[in-house]
């Protein structure tokens, strides 16, 4: 067995997913790298889950009997714990929505909406990269085609980093907004968040990082990031689908108008106007995504327990290993940084001739599940003139034996396909 240093007790951590217990193909046990679109959930959410279902389900904020009031507590008390998490100054800028599409899109919605200073319109600009999950690119091509504003955005360099070369020319005086991913989903760079932010600072424009990619894998502190919105998703850090976060500096929630309107995020209405409740309630319009919630309050609590800066360390060295094993692949091409230096745990790669989507048949076979595709970043895939490529995503419990069966099984694929 292969033995790294940094690597956590994973044998002692895979007995908490059940389905990492699975077999497939004629008995084969799965080996599961598609972290990157979902993790795997342990057993304590999924308990959290259950719990909540069996006992405790009734709506929110509404009702005075005590499945309501239990409902409530477990509801708001998730949102405690995600605030502590992300280490918010206050819990009430942590909004929950069902996803980080929806959390992005909040974002440009009310900025679309919003009064000065921080309205967008056709006298001023959009910045975002190539390297973007389309959720952070679609937002803001529909708001630059409804409100006129420039979309402008940075290229990618041959090595799959940011090129901010022309940083003073892209982010301008006219920049209102500049939305970008801390870690990208298609091939694992961490961005220069620093430089990104301190350059919106001096021109006075907003920030909102998709930490979507982050949030599971390294300490997420948003007070450190200095950004005045951040963004993620629950199911890839252990916890259910159907929940994600919008942080947002407190000043910004409570001057910016709601996107949608609805029940508990009103204070009055009346047939010919309405008034709003306090953040984060107006920015949550009718029955919020209760047992989601509940359920990634039970994920922070895993994930806490174990420590993040363990988890990053464990990652870290996983990902050394599994650069340099897939190096040794003839043919093999990996899409983006080539060492483990400022990269996540996500791996995208071409080989040879051979479609990803048949590398990935032939690796399911196997047992050995990745994803195909352009994985919703297409303009890097455009970028590198590639039509897909073959992601394999690790996490907490990834192990370096995973990474050996996933060598294994693309010597196989080239054998296969000569």
């Amino acid at each position: 067995m292969t033995q790294l240093p940094g690597l956590l007790d994973t044998e002692a951590i895979r007995k908490d997913f059940p389905i990492l217990d699975r077999v497939v193909h004629d008995g084969k046990k799965i080996v599961y790298l598609d972290n990157a679109a979902t993790s795997q959930k342990p057993r304590q959410v999924l308990d959290a889950l259950n719990a909540y279902y069996e006992q405790s389900n009734a709506n929110v904020h509404r009702g005075v009997h005590v499945l309501a009031e239990e409902a409530t507590a477990l509801y708001e008390g998730a949102r405690d714990k995600v605030a502590a998490f992300i280490n918010a100054p206050s819990r009430d800028e942590v909004i929950f929505t069902k996803n980080a599409s929806e959390s992005l899109n909040l974002v440009a919605n009310m900025l679309g909406w919003a009064d000065e200073p921080y309205r967008v319109d056709a006298e001023t600009e959009i910045v975002i990269t190539e390297m973007e999950h389309h959720s952070n690119i679609v937002p803001w091509q529909l708001l630059s085609q409804r409100t006129g504003a420039k979309l402008k955005w940075f290229g990618i360099t041959d090595d799959g980093r940011l090129d901010l070369s022309d940083i003073d020319e892209i982010i301008t005086e006219k920049t209102k907004i500049v939305s970008f991913t801390l870690v990208s989903n298609i091939m694992g760079t961490i961005n220069p968040v620093d430089a990104i932010i301190r350059r919106a600072q001096e021109v006075g424009a907003l920030v909102c990082i998709d930490a979507s990619q982050a949030a599971p894998h390294m300490v997420l502190d948003v007070q450190a990031l200095q950004a005045d919105f951040v963004a993620f998703t629950g199911h890839k850090m252990v916890g259910p689908t159907g929940i994600g976060v919008l942080w947002g500096r407190q000043e910004l929630l409570e001057d910016l108008p709601p996107f949608l309107g609805g029940g508990e995020m009103i204070e009055t209405v009346s047939m010919s106007s309405s008034t709003y409740a306090p953040a984060p309630h107006k920015f949550e319009a009718g029955t919020p995504p209760i047992a989601q919630a509940v359920g990634l309050g039970a994920a922070v609590d895993y994930l806490t327990a174990i420590g993040m800066d363990k988890i990053a360390a464990h990652e870290h060295a996983i990902t050394e290993y599994a650069v340099k094993r897939l190096s040794e692949v003839e043919g093999l091409r990996i899409i983006g940084p080539t060492t483990a230096e400022d990269r996540g745990a996500t791996i995208s790669f071409v080989l040879g001739d051979i479609h990803p989507h048949d590398v990935g048949q032939v690796l399911d076979e196997l047992g050995i599940a990745v994803r195909v595709g352009h994985h919703c970043a297409r303009p890097v895939c455009l970028r590198y003139g590639i039509p897909a490529t073959t992601r394999a995503s690790f996490y907490l419990y990834s192990t370096p034996a995973e990474v050996d069966a996933l060598v294994e099984g693309l010597e196989h694929v080239r054998n296969f396909f000569g």
